[in-house]
């Protein structure tokens, strides 16, 4: 069995456990705010995401425990997802590039799961603004979280801003205004699921099953029709 799934086990476990000691020690080492910088397009920047994947939020605490569920509902079909294309014998670099797309999503559940529960600080709502608010000094494990399960926030950390530039006045919406790329903030977890996607968009033909010759089809029906004629004659 492991043999069978060793690409998904060896990519889900090596995501995870980068990912996780990434978050951990930022987490318990750095306030919020910028950790360090190695160029000006390369930095760490500590922020917590109370929202979906790249810091984007969505719909406050009612939304919060509805992404966790749906982020759930989502790895369980993944799993389900890597066992049939393994039985379908899929190319392994599409296996390997799901695979990381299924580690991601469940690495950021683990920090919505957990972190809640064994860190006592964290980003929480207020409920007076309904607006996530930071925290001061440094986070430590404790039996007593700073949130219930599943309300713990995402911890992010890596800040590329490439580079800045204008929206031409033609654009829709964003017509003359700045823009940052790449703006987001995001993690490792981030990182799994982006490439993954990128990989199976890049080599998508490459993954795809070949298909039969038009001769070995043609033979095919041929032979399966044959095969009905005499069964037709046979039974006059």
């Amino acid at each position: 069995m492991f043999k069978t799934y060793r690409i998904p086990l060896l990519t889900v476990l090596l995501v995870l456990f980068v990912d996780q000691f990434i978050k951990i020690y930022i987490k318990m080492n750095y306030p919020l705010g910028e950790v360090g910088r190695l160029t000006d397009w390369c930095i760490i920047h500590f922020t917590e995401n109370p929202g979906m994947a790249f810091g984007f939020e969505f719909g406050g605490q009612f939304g919060k425990l509805a992404l966790s569920v749906f982020r759930i509902l989502a790895c369980i079909g993944g799993a389900l997802y890597i066992r049939h294309i393994i039985k379908q014998k899929e190319h392994p670099g599409f296996i390997f590039s799901v695979s990381l797309i299924l580690a991601g999503a469940m690495g950021n559940i683990l920090d919505s799961a957990f972190y809640g529960l064994i860190f006592d600080k964290g980003t929480l709502l207020n409920p007076d603004f309904q607006e996530y608010l930071p925290y001061d000094g440094v986070a430590a494990l404790t039996r007593h979280g700073y949130a219930p399960s599943m309300y713990g926030c995402v911890v992010d950390m890596f800040y590329f801003p490439l580079f800045d530039g204008k929206f031409p006045e033609w654009f829709p919406v964003w017509g003359g205004e700045d823009f940052q790329f790449f703006r987001p903030i995001f993690n490792f977890a981030d990182a799994s699921i982006s490439i993954g996607v990128g990989v199976i968009i890049v080599f998508q033909r490459k993954f795809s099953k070949p298909m039969p010759p038009e001769s070995t089809v043609s033979e095919t029906i041929s032979t399966s029709e044959n095969t009905s004629a005499d069964l037709n004659t046979n039974q006059h």
